[in-house]
């Protein structure tokens, strides 16, 4: 997943281990895209990715506008934003954890197994 990301140019991408903090998702994915463009595909072809890689129809929100996509794979969570959308909404800072600085690098997902 991360990889699909890294390879389309996603930028500022950050995983925020969400264990134990939620039931929602074990990680969540935060990534930028410099357009609405840009944004739209970075999640397009990451859906296909999944489809084809691991089988999942991860669900969609969003895609449309291509300001902010989120896409619902299960265990992890992907948002995919323009970056003025980004810095308004600031998820890192809503989920992060203060004390540790709570943002993992990107990489903590893959060495976790869930990307």
């Amino acid at each position: 997943m991360l990889d699909s990301l890294e390879d389309d140019k996603a930028e500022d991408i950050v995983t925020i281990d969400l264990r134990g903090k939620t039931q929602i998702a074990d990680y969540m994915v935060i990534a930028s895209g410099r357009s609405s463009r840009q944004v739209t595909a970075i999640s397009e072809k990451l859906l296909e990715r999944l489809k084809e890689t691991l089988g999942l129809s991860a669900r969609v929100e969003g895609k449309e506008a291509g300001d902010w996509v989120l896409i619902d794979a299960g265990d992890v969570i992907v948002h995919v934003f323009r970056p003025e959308v980004r810095e308004f909404y600031q998820l890192e800072k809503m989920w992060a954890a203060a004390p540790q600085g709570g943002q993992a690098p990107a990489r903590a997902a893959r060495a976790a197994g869930s990307a």
